[in-house]
């Protein structure tokens, strides 16, 4: 599972020109789930993102994470997050899970942050997106679920 993290002052999704998904603070996690990917991914990857300590406390440093200031995430189902562009100018999605595979854990991931006490907002999956945001910093962090060392 592989999730690019942005913190934000705002984000939001439309599809067909409805915002679907709209969060003031906080973070907007697009989120790729590859092929064998497992619950133990979105457990793992859940709680990386709920307490990443990317926010600032009253020194100006990043020591607190999404919930204690109040914010909330904004998920969203990226697949090609897993292209390979290694070879060729086409990247390759064949890491990609199927989309039936990768719907089910891409809602257990979002039940997940949402059990956590944090607000969840979504994006349509299998949907053409509009993705807009207001990148606070910038804070922008890469995170693989088979890259925990």
């Amino acid at each position: 599972m592989r999730a690019v993290i942005q913190r934000v002052s705002r984000a939001s999704v439309t599809v067909d020109d409805e915002v679907v998904g709209r969060i003031d603070r906080g973070l907007l996690v697009l989120l790729g789930v590859e092929q064998g990917d497992t619950q133990d991914d979105v457990i793992w990857m859940a709680n990386k993102v709920v307490g990443l300590r990317v926010f600032e406390d009253d020194e100006g440093k990043m020591n607190l994470d999404v919930g204690e200031v109040g914010g909330a995430i904004l998920a969203v189902s990226q697949f090609t997050l897993l292209g390979d562009c290694r070879k060729g100018r086409r990247p390759s999605f064949v890491a990609a899970a199927a989309p039936e595979e990768a719907n089910g854990l891409y809602r257990s991931f979002v039940a997940e942050v949402t059990g956590q006490g944090v607000e969840v907002q979504e994006g349509r999956f299998q949907q053409q997106m509009d993705v807009e945001l207001v990148n606070d910093g910038p804070v922008t962090l890469q995170v693989d679920s088979r890259n925990r060392r």
